[in-house]
C-alpha cells in the first residue's frame, strides 16, 4: 500500500530544459513487485465493485451458454433487413442495422449479443467510476452498479437482437461524459453520442434539448473576474437572469450551442437520406400513426366530433374495452390498418396525426390521465403480463426453442439473417446453463416499487438539505434571543480593535453554515442523470405506450444519480 500511495508522486511527467522536452525515466514502475503492489491496492480499494463485476460477468457467460447464438425479438428481422439492405425504414431509425453492419463481417450473432453483453459490463463501469471521479462514496457507487450488472432482466434484454441495450450504453455514456466540468472536447463526444443515440433511437432527441439545458444551467454561475475561494463563499442574491448573461453564463451557452450542433449533424445527414428516399422529412415516417394509436386509449369521437375524412379512424368501442395501443398499429382489422395500401405511407401517416392531435386538444385531460396510467406501470412491484402474452414472453429466458417467424416481413429478415450467419440462425437451448438462468431471473430483479423510491431519494434528500439549510441560516424568532447578545454583555462579544485580524480569520468558519442555506443557481450534479431517467420513462408513455423494455435503460440512470448524493462537496464547490 505504501508503494501504491508513493507511486503517483513519483510519477512525472516530460519536463523542460533549455528550450527541449526531455523524456523522464519511471524506474520504479518497471519493477515488477511495485505494479504488482499498486494493482493489489487498486483491488483491495474496489473489491466490492470488483465482485459484483465478476458476477455480472459469469452470469453474461452462462446466458451465452445456455442460450446459442441469441434470442430473437419481431423488430430483429427488421434490423437486419435494414443492415443487409441498407435503406431509411418507415418505422425505426438505422443506428442499430448499422451496428449489425459493423459486425457483419463476424458471421455470427453470437458475436453480436456478446458485444451488447459487453457494452451492459461497461455501463456498470462507466457508472462506478463517474461517481467515483466526483467525490462520491465507493459503497453508493457499488450498489447504483448492482441493477445493470446483475438484473436478469437486463441480462436477457443484452441477449435480445434489439437496439435498447445500444441506445441505453449511448445515453449513460453520454451523462458521464458531460458530469463533472464540461469541456469542448467532452461536450462534442456527447454530442456526438446524442446523435447516434437519436439514430438508434427516436427517444434520444428529446434528450438532446435536455442536456442543453443542463449545461445551461450548470455553467450559469456567477464568476467575478479575479474571484477568489472567499469571495465565492460569501451569500449572494443574484438574480437568474444576471447569472446567465454573465461571463460562464455565456460559456454556457457557447457549449450547449456546440452540443446540439454536433448532436444534429448526423440526424441531418440521416434525414436528409430518407428524404431522398420517401420524399418526406424526418427520420421516421411513423410518428403519426403511433400517436393516433396512443391517443385510442381514450379518444371519444363523440366528443372530438371529427370531419368525415378522421371518423373513419374512430373506434365504437368504449376506451376501457379497447386492446393496448400497439394492436392499433399491427392488428388486420384496426381502422387505420385497414385503409387501402400500407400504414406508412405519407398521407396515411399525415391522417392519423391530425386525428390524434385533435384528440389531444379535445380531451387533454384524459390524455393526462392515460399518460400517468401508463406510466404507473413502470412501478408496479410485480411484473404483470402487458401488453399481451406474446410479447410479455420475450422478456423471459424461454425453456423451449422459440418458433420461427409467421409474418411475411419476419419472414424475410429471417432468410437474410441466414445469410448473415451463414448458418441456422434458430436459438439452441442448451442444460444447465439456460435453467440456471431461467431460476435466477424468478428472484434476481430490480422491483418497478424500488425504481420509484430510487427516483424519489434524490429530490427528497434536495427538499430536505434546502430546508435544514434554511433553517439553520434563518433561526426562528422564538431562538433569536438565544443568539443575540444582551446589551449589557456586548462588549464580551464584540472584539476590541487590536483583536479584529483574529476575528476575520475565524469568520470563514461561520460562513458555509449561511453558504448552504443560500439560494444557488445552478443544477447539482445528480439532477442531469435523474432528469434523463424520468424522459426515457414519460417520452414512451406519453407517445407510443408502456413496454417492460423501456424502462430498463432508465434504470442505471437512476442509480447513478441517487449515487451522486453522496458527492455533495463537489457539487458546493462547482455551485460556488
Amino acid at each position: 500500500m505504501v508503494a501504491a500511495e508513493r507511486a503517483p508522486t513519483a510519477l512525472g511527467g516530460a519536463r523542460k530544459r533549455g528550450g527541449t522536452r526531455m523524456r523522464t525515466a519511471w524506474p520504479h514502475l518497471r519493477s515488477p513487485s511495485t505494479r504488482n503492489a499498486i494493482l493489489r491496492a487498486a483491488a483491495r480499494e474496489h473489491r466490492w465493485f470488483l465482485v459484483v463485476l465478476s458476477l455480472g460477468a459469469a452470469l453474461r457467460l452462462v446466458t451465452m451458454l445456455g442460450y446459442r447464438p441469441a434470442l430473437w425479438f419481431p423488430d430483429s428481422y427488421t434490423y437486419v433487413v435494414t443492415a443487409l439492405r441498407p435503406r431509411p425504414d418507415l418505422v425505426r431509425p438505422a443506428g442499430y442495422s448499422m451496428f449489425l453492419r459493423l459486425l457483419e463481417p463476424f458471421h455470427a450473432f453470437g458475436v453480436v449479443v456478446a458485444v451488447q453483453h459487453l457494452l451492459g459490463l461497461a455501463m456498470g463501469v462507466l457508472v462506478y467510476a463517474t461517481v467515483l471521479r466526483r467525490g462520491g462514496r465507493a459503497w453508493a457507487a457499488t450498489l447504483a452498479t448492482a441493477p445493470v450488472l446483475l438484473d436478469a432482466y437486463q441480462i436477457e434484454l443484452e441477449h435480445l437482437l434489439v437496439s435498447d441495450t445500444l441506445f441505453a450504453f449511448l445515453i449513460v455514456a453520454t451523462i458521464c461524459t458531460l458530469l463533472g466540468t464540461p469541456t469542448w472536447r467532452g461536450t462534442c463526444a456527447a454530442g456526438a453520442l446524442l446523435g447516434a443515440a437519436t439514430l438508434t433511437r427516436t427517444v434520444g432527441l428529446p434528450l438532446v434539448v435536455v442536456v442543453a439545458a443542463w449545461l445551461l444551467l450548470r455553467r450559469s454561475g456567477p464568476r467575478r473576474p479575479g474571484a477568489g475561494t472567499a469571495d465565492r463563499r460569501e451569500v449572494t442574491s443574484v438574480s437568474p437572469v444576471r447569472r446567465l448573461l454573465s461571463h460562464s453564463g455565456w460559456a454556457g451557452a457557447r457549449l450547449a450551442v456546440v452540443l446540439v450542433v454536433v448532436a444534429l449533424v448526423p440526424i441531418a445527414g440521416y434525414a436528409a437520406w430518407f428524404s431522398a428516399t420517401y420524399h418526406r422529412f424526418g427520420i421516421v415516417g411513423s410518428n403519426g400513426v403511433f400517436l393516433y394509436a396512443r391517443t385510442m386509449s381514450f379518444a371519444d369521437c363523440g366528443v372530438m366530433r371529427p370531419p368525415p375524412d378522421l371518423a373513419v379512424l374512430c373506434d365504437g368501442r368504449p376506451p376501457s374495452r379497447r386492446p393496448p395501443s400497439q394492436e392499433f398499429v399491427w392488428a388486420p382489422d384496426a381502422p387505420l390498418v385497414a385503409l387501402p395500401g400500407i400504414t406508412f405511407t405519407k398521407e396515411t401517416d399525415r391522417l392519423a396525426g391530425r386525428f390524434a392531435f385533435l384528440a389531444l386538444r379535445s380531451q387533454p385531460v384524459d390524455y393526462a390521465v392515460s399518460v400517468l396510467s401508463e406510466l404507473a406501470r413502470s412501478f408496479t412491484w410485480g411484473r404483470p403480463v402487458y401488453p399481451d402474452q406474446e410479447i410479455y414472453d420475450y422478456y423471459e429466458f424461454p425453456a423451449r426453442t422459440p418458433a420461427p417467424p409467421g409474418r411475411y416481413p419476419a419472414m424475410v429478415g429471417a432468410d437474410l439473417a441466414v445469410r448473415y450467419e451463414q448458418g441456422p440462425i434458430g436459438t439452441r437451448i442448451v442444460e444447465p446453463f439456460a435453467g440456471w438462468m431461467r431460476a435466477y431471473q424468478d428472484v434476481a430483479r430490480l422491483p418497478g416499487t424500488a425504481l420509484l423510491a430510487i427516483l424519489l431519494l434524490p429530490p427528497a434528500v434536495a427538499v430536505a438539505s434546502t430546508w435544514r439549510s434554511r433553517r439553520a441560516a434563518h433561526p426562528s424568532e422564538g431562538n433569536r434571543d438565544a443568539v443575540q447578545p444582551l446589551e449589557g454583555n456586548r462588549s464580551a462579544v464584540q472584539p476590541l480593535e487590536g483583536n479584529r485580524s483574529a476575528v476575520q480569520q475565524s469568520g470563514p468558519r461561520t460562513v458555509p453554515s449561511l453558504r448552504s442555506g443560500a439560494r444557488r443557481w445552478g443544477a447539482p450534479s445528480w439532477a442531469l442523470p435523474w432528469v434523463a431517467s424520468v424522459s426515457l420513462l414519460v417520452i414512451p408513455a406519453a407517445t407510443a405506450e408502456f413496454d417492460y423494455r423501456y424502462v430498463l435503460p432508465a434504470v442505471p440512470l437512476a442509480c447513478l444519480a441517487a449515487a451522486l448524493l453522496t458527492a455533495r462537496q463537489a457539487d458546493r464547490s462547482e455551485t460556488s
